[in-house]
């Protein structure tokens, strides 16, 4: 197994031990523990795309389990700020609808031998949302800021998701 997909699993087995930090107090700071697993995990994500693309190992794997991984970390996290009671139930489903809808297309897309890759406000989507869930981890409570960023971060899931409707409407077309 290359380096680049070690990474990617490497982050799929981070999620566990994240929600146990983020969800449990059985540690002291475990809310800080939790914020420094998932910053990173997300560095395993930029890391991973980063060698694959750096020393020609880009596997079917990859193509496949790297979105996963990440769309799994995202969603933890957001149903463990959900339960804490620090996000919206709004905020979650809209992010996760745009991540379904996604990937749905994407598996379309595939079954027809295409890979869409992702588009800038794909890329600003996903900084986002790291963003947003690490101030949420961060502040350990719900907040002015951390709404703001949060709300901010579903706005922007949200025109990404369209974005990406628009344009690859063509996987979605009843055949």
């Amino acid at each position: 197994m290359s380096t680049p997909n070690k990474l990617t699993v490497l982050r799929v087995l981070f999620i566990p031990v994240f929600m146990a930090f983020s969800l449990y107090d059985f540690a002291p700071y475990s809310n800080y523990i939790a914020l420094g697993i998932f910053v990173l995990a997300f560095i395993t994500d930029a890391l991973d795309g980063y060698l694959a693309r750096k020393t020609g190992q880009i596997t079917d794997f990859g193509k496949i389990m790297d979105p996963l991984a990440d769309k799994l970390l995202v969603t933890a996290a957001l149903v463990c700020l959900l339960q804490q009671g620090i996000v919206s139930s709004w905020v979650v489903v809209i992010i996760l609808a745009r991540e379904f809808i996604i990937s749905g297309i994407r598996i379309v897309a595939a079954a027809d031998g295409n890979v869409i890759a992702a588009s800038w406000w794909g890329k600003w989507k996903t900084v986002s949302q790291f963003i947003a869930v690490s101030v949420a981890l961060f502040f350990d409570e719900a907040n002015a800021a951390v709404d703001i960023i949060v709300w901010f971060t579903a706005i922007l899931t949200l025109i990404s998701g369209v974005d990406y409707i628009a344009k690859n409407a063509k996987y979605m077309s009843m055949k």
